[in-house]
């Protein structure tokens, strides 16, 4: 018999259209293919994956294809949806908004998923795409970019060092770093000096942005969790149900759902991906990319794996991109390389190489956006002085505003939560649309980064510094 293929047969039903298709009329249409038993269990099979649907009972089953549910949207009560961030501006060129430059081979994919979503094909979720990964025999980091990567990642002062121990020399700075880019990654509204300021207060006076507060309190926990203690974490249930249950703590409908995995159907809004939604293939896969993270050797390739596979299994009903954004630190932080804390880079970016992975399981993308921020996070930590990808446009256009905007802050003796105001509308009259976010996150970054030793770039005076300082370090208070 000729080998039907899975996408064969969710082709087939959507020939039938509105009405369905029979077990009865896909088995004669397939009869010099596939046995009558076969095609049954595959039938199942794309049935628990989403990408069919059944209907009706006995003799009256009829299967539909699986895009029954339109994600655009309100969905039904029984179905939770985890969002994409949307994307705020169309993109025109490589140039019109920061970070990294795609290759023509990751633009190509690209640009499959930027198409509507209703003239994109809808899929499920494919088993094989895990089985196939062979763990130190499957690498999706090409070894060049792996020698790359770890030359900036790695210190040999740390090597004979405990584990964990340069994540805690940089760890203030991380706290703030990662709680804020991962948040802002989800949708989150908090400017950097914001979350500075928030982290700092350890509480929020703005009920109407309670939720979001909550999100980079429950980060800051978290990766205290990472930090703290390494050698007692693995690739485990233990380690990745506490992570996802202190990232999610009192921001799940029920408290119940922090920390277990799901056993309700999810949907992704602003994709045509469906997830699995039968519960033994959710624990059986989950426990699988525990157990291929844990038998990877190279630790950026075991980041780069749980990127991946966390968030295109979504074993939780909501917060998996934020778990495995957490969770592709541990392998950094046990093996005392710089941690990734996704230092600049643009949501679209992030979205775009997600939704690779979700609808076509390719990889360019995602590869492209790993080294690119890693190389950010790198040289952050690791002080690499040296200039890493191409110049920022940001910081060539605006290179004189920059200044400016740095040394009113400081001229004016404005606090944090001040200057995250008055730089916010300050770039909204004379920043254009494509590089305006970016411009805050660069002249908060240089605010906090300002010290006596630097003041002499941006005309401040040391006086003048001083004066500011006080009001700006709340710590001193």
């Amino acid at each position: 018999m000729l080998k039907v293929t899975d996408r064969q047969i969710v082709e087939l039903i959507g020939e039938f259209q509105s009405r369905g298709a029979s077990l009865l009329e896909l088995s004669q249409r397939l009869e010099d293919q596939i046995t009558r038993r076969t095609l049954q269990r595959r039938l199942q099979n794309l049935v628990e994956s989403g990408q069919i649907t059944k209907r009706g009972k006995a003799r009256a089953t009829c299967y539909h294809p699986g895009h029954q549910f339109n994600l655009s949207k309100d969905p039904p009560s029984s179905l939770v949806t985890e969002n994409i961030v949307p994307y705020n501006e169309p993109e025109k060129t490589n140039d019109d908004i920061s970070g990294p430059n795609y290759s023509t081979a990751a633009r190509e994919v690209v640009n499959v998923v930027r198409a509507p979503q209703e003239t994109r094909n809808p899929v499920g979720y494919r088993r094989e795409f895990l089985d196939a990964y062979r763990p130190n025999e499957t690498f999706y980091l090409p070894l060049e970019l792996r020698q790359r990567l770890m030359k900036i990642a790695r210190n040999e002062h740390y090597d004979s060092l405990p584990a964990g121990t340069h994540a805690r020399q940089v760890f203030d700075r991380l706290i703030i770093d990662l709680s804020w880019n991962s948040s802002r990654l989800e949708g989150n509204t908090f400017s950097l000096l914001e979350t500075d300021y928030l982290l700092e207060q350890g509480k929020s006076d703005e009920p109407h942005r309670a939720r979001e507060a909550i999100m980079i309190f429950n980060h800051k926990t978290a990766i205290e969790m990472l930090v703290e203690n390494p050698d007692a974490l693995g690739f485990n249930r233990y380690t990745l149900m506490n992570l996802h249950a202190a990232l999610t703590e009192d921001l799940m409908v029920d408290s119940s759902t922090e920390g277990t995995l799901r056993n309700i159907p999810v949907g992704i809004g602003g994709s045509v991906f469906h997830p699995v939604n039968a519960p033994q293939i959710i624990e059986e896969c989950f426990d699988l990319i525990l157990d291929k993270a844990e038998a990877i050797s190279d630790p950026l390739e075991c980041c780069f794996f749980l990127m991946v596979h966390l968030p295109y299994l979504q074993p939780f009903e909501d917060g998996n991109k934020r778990t495995s954004r957490l969770a592709a630190n541990l392998p950094l932080i046990q093996h005392n390389l710089a941690p990734l804390s996704f230092v600049g880079l643009p949501a679209r970016r992030y979205t775009e190489s997600i939704l690779s992975i979700y609808e076509l399981n390719r990889l360019e993308p995602m590869i492209e956006v790993f080294a690119w921020a890693y190389e950010q996070s790198a040289g952050r930590y690791m002080t690499i002085r040296q200039e890493v990808g191409e110049q920022d446009p940001v910081k060539l256009h605006y290179r004189h505003e920059i200044k400016a905007r740095i040394r009113d802050v400081v001229v004016k003796q404005l606090g944090k939560r001040e200057a995250a105001s008055y730089l916010q509308s300050w770039a909204s009259r004379n920043v254009t649309a494509d590089f305006r976010e970016s411009f805050v996150n660069v002249v908060e970054q240089r605010l906090l980064d300002l010290s006596e030793g630097n003041i002499f770039r941006v005309r401040i005076l040391p006086s003048e510094f001083q004066s500011w300082w006080d009001k700006w370090d709340q710590k001193k208070r």
